[in-house]
């Protein structure tokens, strides 16, 4: 095993050469980072990426439970802002209840459960589930977890707008699907458990017999058999680590000891963002036994993607925009609003409605209107309207 500083330089190293690009023409400073970041989602802001029109029907139309005024003070995603859907949203729930008004902070996942531990924030969108210190920081405050409501499908494939995450092998590779099981031996390492929440679940555990390190452990044959697995990946600080060990190591965070980690460059004028997963993608079109995880949106013809299945028993899918949007893909992710609500207790009526209308047919338009995000299936708005109750 590596020590860490030095798998990190490894990334580091093949990040500043990736494409046989100039090391002097990419910085990580970080406010380079966050200008060419922020540069990057403008553009992308107020562009429809999807036209399709998917059936609502299903869903329940709005029908207000009673006339309400006062303020709702949000905190959180700068993705609602950046783009039309939190105007959409606030000017709709509007038209039911002129007495409302919106004091909104939308500048950053990273200040949503922020605004509702230290009571500056009444509703935290977040384009995540949040961090085990944000969860244990709210629960030191309030004494029970923030109820959780998903208020859309992640994208398919925006960069920025909680894209699904692929898994990609080099064309070479004869490899065509994959489980979360085999994933979890391939990026994963023995563990004494994972996390839910802030619950720790030892029955999360795995030995290091579970471990794959080589392809014939995936049942390639021949020149494969023997060949190493060389794994690519986001720096471990980054959230879309954390949201793949939920899907697949069910909480665990124990990782791959070879891992390759990326982290996002920029040129120094803050110019352009060069993503971690660009940079680990070019590198895998060049190593035929390489395996990596991100956005269907940084694939190069050098690569493919890998049908998934939750278990050997399949059924085992395609990563393309339909199966995100009915949410048959696994590694299709979520964006959500936190609330306060102690248990037992009714949510303020203020609340609850202007999720019930998130949750509607007028709110899920919106969504598909907008473009980036996708509209959530009747089965998941069923499943979030009980939470309310």
């Amino acid at each position: 095993m590596r020590p860490a500083p030095i798998r990190k330089l490894a990334g580091i190293i093949l990040a500043l050469t990736f494409a046989g690009g100039n090391v002097c023409a990419q910085s990580g400073h970080p406010e380079d980072v966050q200008r060419a970041r922020a540069k990057g989602i403008k553009s992308r802001a107020s562009r429809v990426y999807y036209t399709r029109k998917w059936d609502l029907s299903d869903l329940p139309a709005y029908q207000p439970e009673q006339q309400l005024s006062g303020t709702i003070r949000q905190w959180g995603s700068n993705y609602l802002a950046d783009s039309s859907l939190g105007t959409s949203w606030e000017e709709g729930f509007r038209k039911y209840h002129p007495g409302i008004k919106f004091d909104d902070n939308l500048t950053s996942t990273f200040i949503g459960m922020a605004g509702l531990y230290t009571k500056v924030a009444d509703l935290a969108p977040m384009g995540r589930r949040p961090s085990w210190e944000e969860l244990m920081a709210y629960q030191r405050v309030f004494g029970h977890a923030p109820l959780e409501i998903t208020m859309a499908t992640g994208s398919y494939d925006v960069a920025g707008w909680t894209f699904a995450l692929g898994v990609f092998v080099n064309k070479q590779n004869p490899i065509s699907q994959v489980t979360l099981k085999q994933l979890d031996g391939i990026f994963g390492a023995a563990r004494a458990g994972g996390w839910q929440a802030t619950e720790w679940h030892p029955e999360a555990a795995r030995t290091a017999k579970e471990n794959i390190r080589t392809w014939g452990q995936l049942g390639l044959t021949g020149e494969w058999k023997d060949k190493p697995i060389h794994v690519y990946g986001y720096n471990l600080n980054f959230h879309f680590p954390r949201d793949f060990a939920e899907k697949v190591f069910r909480g665990g965070y124990m990782w791959n000891e070879d891992l390759r980690e990326y982290a996002n460059l920029a040129k120094p004028d803050g110019s352009e963002l060069v993503s971690a997963g660009e940079q680990f993608m070019a590198a895998l079109s060049k190593d035929p036994f390489g395996i990596a995880y991100t956005c269907i949106l940084y694939m190069l013809p050098q690569t493919k993607a890998l049908a998934l299945a939750t278990d050997e028993s399949g059924p085992y899918v395609e990563l393309n925009l339909e199966n995100v949007r009915n949410r048959t893909y696994p590694l299709t992710r979520e964006v959500y609003y936190y609330l306060n609500r102690e248990s037992g207790k009714a949510l303020d009526p203020k609340f609850r409605e202007f999720m019930r209308y998130i949750l509607s047919r007028d709110g899920q338009e919106a969504v598909m209107r907008d473009g980036k995000y996708l509209p959530l299936t009747a089965e998941v708005v069923r499943e979030q309207l009980r939470k309310l109750e």
